[in-house]
């Protein structure tokens, strides 16, 4: 049995059986049994079974809500808007199996069209930082486009996933069609990796992890989807709405306690408007409320485990030589609370400003161009995410077009659209999820040529 710990508190609050990697192998076999039949099962069917998911769902967001708020330390509006991404994932991709058109190309002799053909087994494996949506944005793509899912949640937060998977069967899912694996990345984790009758994985962490992942499914021609870390640049121009922009910037980082790969954690403000930005940004900093999670007005929580505090405690302590802006005030109640900490006087070269740190940590430094600071944004080895502050719509879209990033937000701290496309650049991953393209992905084409 493994323990699983409140954030909040650190206390131990319920224990769970971890899948070993025979129960892997069994649960694939089932999924693998199941294909053929949820395959076949006519588009209009397919569709209607998620839209019953979606409300499932929606009526039961409120417990799966509280759910997260305990094993994942979540605040209560977080982690609503997370159940209700689920349902809306969900219903977006009900529409899809009566949109999975194939084409037909005019050639000589015949008629020759493609048909788009689900995988068959797709394993789906979950972070702790979001474990809801981050689960839904791998197996409700799959599940319209006919696949089967095994989905390894995190061992640190699985509960969320389980729940889902049985409202999948309460909505009427067949049996191995959904079905969870909780366990450990290195057995359970890596036996769905390698399993030969898995013919893709979705796959959500670290960068380090992502290329193993990457290196096994390789040895098979395994399809892998990898959204990995991030390091990601809020930029602010001179000629910005400072006051916006400054009363944003909190937000873009210490929402989820930082544990977010789009995490605005390297903020770059033009020198012209730094002390502006500066006033106004850590009086926003102050007002950041962080406590009860069940109370509506909190809006930072802890870190998921005491590894991960000492991992970002570690951070600042090694920029001894910078100075600590501002550092908030966190309960002292047992559990992984770490407090928002703004940043300045780093060195381009220092840890915190180039490794991504997963928690409720900025660094902000001053910028004098903008060729200057496209290269500061493009030093990272990351591309995930990020944000620019400007009023000239000419300069939104040249840097925008400059900053080597998958995903940017121009006055605006908002990464993730259930409808658009979403994954990153250089380290931060392969492949995108999300949006009318991740269908794509989970769907073989084939070409039919027929002589006339």
């Amino acid at each position: 049995m493994y323990d699983l710990i409140n954030p909040a508190t650190g206390a131990v609050f319920r224990s769970i059986e971890m899948t070993t990697a025979d129960g892997v192998d069994a649960a694939v076999a089932r999924a693998r049994a199941a294909f053929p039949a949820w395959r076949d099962v006519a588009p209009a069917d397919r569709a209607r079974l998620l839209r019953r998911f979606a409300e499932l769902v929606d009526t039961n967001g409120e417990d799966l809500a509280r759910t997260e708020v305990e094993n994942a330390g979540h605040t209560i509006g977080n982690a609503r808007w997370e159940a209700g991404n689920v349902r809306d994932v969900l219903t977006y991709y009900a529409a899809a199996p009566e949109r999975l058109f194939g084409r037909q190309i005019p050639v000589a002799g015949g008629l020759d069209l493609t048909v788009a053909e689900p995988l068959g087994v797709v394993g789906v494996i979950v972070p702790w930082n979001f474990p809801m949506p981050i689960a839904a944005w791998g197996f409700a793509p799959a599940l319209a486009a006919g696949n089967t899912v095994v989905l390894k949640p995190a061992e640190t937060t699985p509960l969320t996933a389980l729940r889902l998977a049985e409202l999948g069967l309460e909505a009427g899912l067949p049996e191995g069609v959904l079905q969870v694996v909780p366990g450990f990345g290195p057995e359970a984790g890596a036996r769905l990796v390698e399993h030969p009758d898995v013919r893709k994985i979705v796959f959500t962490g670290s960068s380090a992890v992502g290329r193993a992942i990457m290196a096994r499914c390789a040895e098979q021609v395994k399809r892998v989807t990898l959204e990995l870390g991030g390091k990601s640049p809020n930029i602010v121009f001179a000629d910005a709405d400072v006051e916006k922009a400054a009363a944003a910037a909190p937000y873009g980082v210490f929402d989820n306690a930082g544990q977010d790969c789009c995490a605005r954690s390297r903020i770059y403000v033009e020198a012209a408007v730094y002390d502006a930005f500066m006033e106004r940004f850590l009086d926003a900093c102050r007002g950041v409320v962080v406590g009860d999670l069940l109370d509506e007005k909190t809006e930072m929580g802890p870190l998921i485990s005491a590894a991960q505090k000492a991992r970002v405690a570690g951070f600042v302590e090694a920029v001894a030589d910078a100075d600590i802006a501002f550092r908030g005030e966190v309960p002292d109640n047992g559990g992984f609370w770490y407090p928002p900490t703004v940043v300045t006087g780093v060195a381009p070269d220092a840890a915190i400003q180039c490794d991504e740190v997963f928690g409720p940590v900025v660094t902000v430094t001053p910028f004098a161009s903008e060729a200057e600071v496209v290269e500061a944004a493009n030093r990272s080895e990351y591309g995930l995410s990020g944000s620019i502050w400007t009023r000239d719509l000419s300069r939104a879209l040249r840097v925008s077009r400059a900053v080597q990033s998958g995903n940017l937000s121009v006055n605006s701290n908002s990464s993730v659209r259930y409808s658009t496309p979403f994954g990153g650049f250089k380290q931060s991953g392969l492949g995108r999820e999300l949006g009318p393209d991740a269908l794509a992905a989970f769907t073989e084409t084939k070409n039919i040529f027929i002589a006339l």
